[in-house]
């Protein structure tokens, strides 16, 4: 429909308007194909975000290959346990990039694999044909049809491989397109692994609406706000760690307008603390648009830019279209409204299953729905509060104790950058509480007493008021939206009295 419009634009100014993705993917594909790539070849793609890793996905799609996004921040150790149980017939990394030679890590690991995968150098040169020898295209993707296996980034333990369709992605990112409400004159800038699901969701809702991206191949903050100014960003973001970054670049320029053409940041995978909405939409102007999903359901909920501040600030959105949200309390009750229990979703959405047929039994419920493993509530108002997690509930006493409400408060005090609040096993109280700190300042770091106070000034119960303290420079996380990995922390603390 706009085939003269920009659809990928990249810091270096290059600019490639959709009908040029087009025949540029086509090409692609003829080119894999030469190379004897066709329907269900298995294909790892380990690239950093930018334009050719979409245009490769894009050619892949056209010859019906199995995708196997792979994290470029993955090494050694990671990307050879994927390796081993997907077997690539092809393998297309950047060469040497970041300081980190791809090929020499798949070669490390090349003997615990049936077969080298056919290397594939696809940072700046793809493979390109003559279109006229394409296949034909593929019949449209059954509703099982698995062609896209991403790996969970394993915050809770070893990762998975999830199974999706075209059907399933496209579901995602169709109904992220709906409910965002994007204009014409809209531009989303991405600095987040495009091999995320995160990745395909946004592709879908680029073809979709004809919304251009602009792509930056890693996140570095005060060149993102550059490259968001340079190109007229209307909405970036990715995670709760990217809205902390903007707002720490906000404060160096209190007063200024950090970046003009900015309506709203946007993005999902970690809990959004209320006081981080108020503190950006205070000092940047622009409302925080948060959204829940993870790697087996791409999208489940998101707000809307016509949501109330306070449904911004203290939800995660409503459901997308044709997603179904279910809480289930233990014993498979259903809850109440407004009562906490493990979100549980059934949609189109929804990934098929885990390549461990174990795996998968276990985590559908006999209606099919899928068992998050997270817990909240539904409000009145149809949106889901997400409250932690059910590995993460901590039993004090027979007291059940989210940590996310500690978190919350925590967070408002200016002394914590970031917290996050662990179980911990205890003699006498079966498990104890402990905060741990993202400190904000190396000279003056809150104190014990400090925490205790101000929990106590927000009228938290005693009961959940932590019995440690634990202060860090910098907490844990995962390599792609930047989650605080509280298994590590309970690995770090657990041993000590």
């Amino acid at each position: 429909m706009t085939p003269d419009a920009p659809a990928l634009l990249d810091a270096d100014d290059r600019r490639v308007t959709f009908g040029e993705l087009m025949h540029w993917s086509e090409r692609v594909a003829a080119g894999l194909a030469g190379l004897g790539v066709g329907a269900s070849t298995v294909v790892s793609v380990q690239l950093p975000t930018r334009i050719e890793t979409l245009v490769l996905s894009l050619a892949l799609a056209r010859l019906g290959a199995v995708q196997n996004p792979i994290l470029h921040l993955y090494r050694e150790r990671e990307l050879g346990a994927v390796l081993q149980r997907m077997h690539p017939a092809v393998y297309a990394c950047p060469g040497v990039w970041g300081g980190v030679d791809y090929p020499a890590m798949v070669s490390a690991v090349a003997d615990q694999l049936p077969s080298p995968p056919v290397m594939l150098l696809a940072y700046d040169t793809l493979p390109e044909g003559d279109v006229a020898t394409l296949p034909p295209a593929p019949e449209p993707a059954s509703a099982d049809e698995v062609r896209w296996i991403y790996f969970t980034s394993g915050t809770t333990s070893e990762p998975k491989g999830v199974c999706h369709t075209d059907a399933t992605l496209l579901a995602g990112g169709v109904a992220v397109a709906r409910s965002s409400e994007w204009s014409a004159s809209d531009v989303f800038m991405i600095a987040y692994p495009i091999t995320h699901i995160g990745g395909a969701g946004s592709l879908v809702q680029m073809l979709s609406v004809g919304l251009p991206f602009v792509l930056l191949e890693s996140f570095v903050a005060p060149y993102a706000v550059e490259v968001c100014r340079r190109f007229g960003a209307t909405a970036t973001g990715g995670s709760t760690a990217f809205y902390q970054a903007f707002l720490a670049e906000q404060r160096k320029q209190p007063g200024d307008v950090l970046i003009p053409t900015l309506r709203r940041l946007g993005g999902g995978g970690a809990p959004k603390p209320p006081e981080l909405f108020f503190a950006v939409q205070r000092e940047m102007g622009v409302p925080i648009v948060h959204g829940y999903g993870m790697t087996e359901v791409s999208t489940t909920t998101i707000g809307r830019m016509t949501d109330t501040d306070e449904q911004l600030a203290y939800s995660d959105g409503a459901p997308v279209p044709g997603v179904e949200v279910r809480i289930v309390l233990d014993g498979e009750q259903p809850a109440t409204t407004g009562e906490d229990g493990e979100i549980r979703v059934r949609g189109p959405m929804v990934c098929k299953g885990y390549l461990d047929a174990e795996q998968t039994r276990l985590a559908f419920d006999a209606d099919g729905f899928f068992k998050t493993g997270d817990l909240g509530h539904l409000r009145p108002d149809g949106h889901l509060a997400v409250t932690g997690r059910l590995k993460d509930l901590i039993i004090r006493k027979g007291e059940n104790i989210s940590p996310r409400e500690i978190e919350d408060i925590l967070h408002t005090h200016p002394k914590v950058v970031d917290v996050a609040v662990i179980g911990l096993p205890d003699a006498e109280r079966g498990e104890r509480v402990c905060a741990v700190v993202e400190r904000a300042s190396e000279e003056d770091p809150l104190s014990f007493d400090e925490m205790v106070a101000h929990l106590r000034a927000a009228g938290l119960m005693v009961q959940k008021i932590p019995e440690q303290l634990e202060i860090v420079d910098e907490l844990p996380r995962n390599q792609a939206l930047r989650k605080v990995l509280k298994y590590k922390l309970r690995e770090q603390y657990a041993p000590r009295r």
